[in-house]
């Protein structure tokens, strides 16, 4: 290949990668968070007591920067901390009923909003970019 394609062929990725960060900002807005909140938010709500440093290996972030993103999700309502039972020393993250429900509003707003975007390919160019995606992001 060369290297101009290349260049070309990783511009185009780079623009879909936009598209979809920018649509799904886009679909957060209803209630004002911000895509990296989303993301915690989901951790939280899909791992039962997730410690700080489980968040903030899950989000590849700093512990300091999990700590400020926890502390904006429960100045929202969204999390509570609660003493991990495993060691009263740490604390754990816990969906409020509120967040649990933002959580599942914004999951199925962020899948209607991916099926919006996928249904302008043909299911098999689907098919063929799932193969390609997953290939390109094998370790």
């Amino acid at each position: 290949m060369a290297d101009e394609d290349a260049e070309a062929l990783g511009e185009l990725l780079m623009r879909a990668a936009r598209t979809q960060r920018r649509r799904w900002r886009d679909a957060l807005a209803p209630w004002d968070l911000s895509p990296h909140h989303a993301r915690a938010l989901h951790v939280v709500c899909t791992r039962a007591g997730t410690r700080l440093s489980d968040l903030a290996e899950a989000l590849h972030i700093a512990p300091r920067s999990a700590t400020e993103v926890a502390d904006a999700l429960q100045a929202r309502g969204l999390v509570e901390r609660r003493p991990d039972p495993r060691d009263r020393r740490a604390v754990v993250l816990t969906p409020t009923a509120a967040g649990s429900q933002v959580q599942r509003e914004v999951a199925a707003a962020r899948a209607a909003d991916t099926r919006d975007l996928f249904t302008r390919l043909e299911p098999a160019d689907r098919t063929a970019l799932t193969r390609i995606l997953r290939r390109l992001t094998e370790d």
